[in-house]
């Protein structure tokens, strides 16, 4: 029995537009991030009706799916599997910031994600796990069904990956704009990637 499920990166937040590393910080969305949880329920209301909507705990993810369920009378489900990944001591810090303490660990992350040495982070491979953990059970739970998850960044491009079956080493080279659109499939054995990254329906923002 085929399951759709949409993945979803959520809207802009401050952080995101003074390029700040986010991870367990919980920030919401903007005015714009708004705008685009808006436009993001209209284009999904049009073509589909899900069953649910599932995101991360964080403000930023579950005021965009609040968004997105309100259309079909349903609540959002925060999953602790869709969580940010934790970025330990370079939460909160810009780009900027991260290199003048740790040159060699922002190089490697900008390389080698999987690799890097993130003062008190996470691993990609435990969000990673924990991710795939959380989507094995919402199609279990929804077989045959449309669902919507909320996600960040990284734990969606995790998300691609694993799906794929693809290395780490091609984290950067999938995109996940803010208020992307990621549409998959299950059927009932494997995950198919039908359309990546799409941002469309933000036009007019």
């Amino acid at each position: 029995m085929m399951t759709k499920l949409i993945l979803v990166r959520h809207g802009q937040t401050a952080w995101n537009h003074e390029g700040r590393f986010r991870g367990r910080a919980d920030i919401p969305l903007d005015d714009i991030g708004l705008a685009q949880a808006r436009a993001t329920a209209q284009y999904i209301a049009a073509r589909w009706k899900p069953a649910a909507v599932y995101c991360s705990p964080l403000s930023r993810a579950r005021q965009m799916a609040e968004i997105l369920a309100a259309p079909f009378m349903l609540h959002e489900r925060a999953h602790p599997g869709f969580l940010d990944v934790d970025f330990g001591a370079w939460q909160g810090l810009t780009e900027a910031d991260v290199r003048e303490r740790w040159q060699q660990a922002l190089d490697v992350w900008c390389t080698e994600p999987k690799d890097t040495p993130i003062p008190g982070g996470e691993r990609l491979e435990t969000a990673q796990l924990r991710a795939m953990g959380a989507l094995h059970e919402v199609v279990n739970r929804h077989s045959g069904k449309v669902v919507v998850i909320v996600g960040h960044t990284v734990i969606n491009r995790l998300i691609l990956l694993a799906i794929l079956d693809i290395d780490f080493a091609h984290f950067w080279h999938l995109g996940q704009d803010l208020g992307a659109l990621n549409l998959l499939e299950h059927d009932g054995r494997d995950f198919k990637l039908l359309q990546m990254n799409l941002t469309h329906h933000l036009e007019a923002d």
